[in-house]
């Protein structure tokens, strides 16, 4: 296990590096680009699928959670009630219109999985984030999670290129487009990239409305979780409390027993700390360096969680549903980029 680590460490460190020699590639990108790369180089593929996949996956999952804690220490209820009701009614629709309607398109495609569902979050939350807190209550393969990340990233990464050469044929003022890169973008840093090649105040709006955005993860992991449990026990009972399962009463010792203690918390762990790191940024205590220096541990753990997630892309099944999951992927991008800006008309 310590390999896969070590592998995720010097892959952050290269993400790194990438993204000094090129500031406009977010490090969060590089690391997911690098271990799709490494997953698929001669040399580093046996490393990669033997020794320090372990590792890897334990990089994608809990170094995920550790991550997504410490992105609630970027959102402070003062500065989302600075926005006006207006603007969080607008994104709480934009959110609302993207998850549904990805959701749905992504199971009439007939995608594999939970392919549908993270794709869904990725897009309406916070991208490759939302993704991993999602795939931890959904319990997702992690292939579905890879693919997922893969195609939000770089969808993401295309609208730093895009978005401002659509500015002006919108007519979108500065602190009009910060608003609606921040409703539309995926990833926190990808937001940043975006909105500061219109100006501070298009980047102050963008990043608010941004966080907004993160605020809802809690509450749709929370109905997830309602819902996995819900599942659960439908199939545990089989649609009736009396029936047995694996020859033993639900809730003993067989088959139904062990579901049910693999049953996700209604809320889970990192979701109260998120919600804890959130309330804990609100009381305005923490010192500038000390939310700096969350910001970066953030930044590099949330790196190592996306290169282990990359490193588990493995290209040539990708493309065997990788036209259904491209459209899907252009599809949601129409979507939340055609209600953002609608969001953003109605509420300027």
């Amino acid at each position: 296990m310590s390999y896969g680590l070590g592998l995720a460490v010097a892959g952050v460190a290269a993400a790194w590096g990438v993204h000094r020699l090129l500031p406009a590639v977010p490090l969060l990108t590089a690391a997911v680009v690098l271990g799709i790369v490494a997953a698929h180089l001669p040399g580093a593929r046996g490393l990669v699928r033997g020794v320090c996949r372990a590792g890897l996956s334990l990089a994608g999952k809990r170094l995920m959670r550790l991550g997504i804690v410490l992105l609630g220490l970027k959102l402070s209820l003062n500065d989302v009630l600075g926005l006006g009701w207006a603007t969080v009614a607008m994104v709480l629709g934009v959110v609302a219109a993207t998850f549904c309607g990805t959701w749905w398109l992504g199971r009439r495609m007939g995608l594999r999985g939970d392919q549908p569902l993270l794709i869904a979050t990725g897009y309406s939350i916070c991208g490759a984030s939302a993704i991993g807190a999602v795939s931890e209550v959904s319990d997702s393969d992690e292939r579905d999670v890879a693919t997922s990340v893969a195609l939000v990233t770089l969808c993401g990464t295309l609208a730093i290129a895009v978005l401002p050469l659509l500015q002006h044929p919108l007519g979108l003022g500065d602190a009009a487009f910060g608003r609606w890169v921040g409703a539309s973008v995926h990833d926190v840093g990808q937001v940043v990239a975006t909105a500061q090649t219109a100006g501070p105040a298009a980047l102050g709006d963008a990043v608010l409305v941004k966080l907004v955005r993160v605020a809802l993860l809690a509450p749709l992991v929370a109905v997830l979780a309602t819902s996995v449990r819900a599942r659960g026990r439908v199939k545990r009972t089989g649609g009736s409390g009396g029936q047995e399962i694996g020859g033993q009463e639900a809730g003993g010792q067989g088959a139904g027993g062990q579901e049910a203690k693999r049953r996700p918390p209604l809320v889970p762990l990192f979701v109260l700390g998120f919600l804890a790191m959130t309330a804990l940024r609100s009381t305005d205590v923490l010192s500038t360096a000390v939310l700096d220096t969350a910001a970066t541990a953030q930044e590099l753990l949330l790196a190592a969680a996306l290169f282990g997630l990359g490193s588990a892309v493995h290209l040539p099944s990708l493309t065997r549903t990788g036209v259904r999951v491209a459209a899907l992927g252009l599809c949601a991008w129409v979507v939340i980029a055609g209600a953002s800006y609608g969001g953003v008309l109605l509420t300027t």
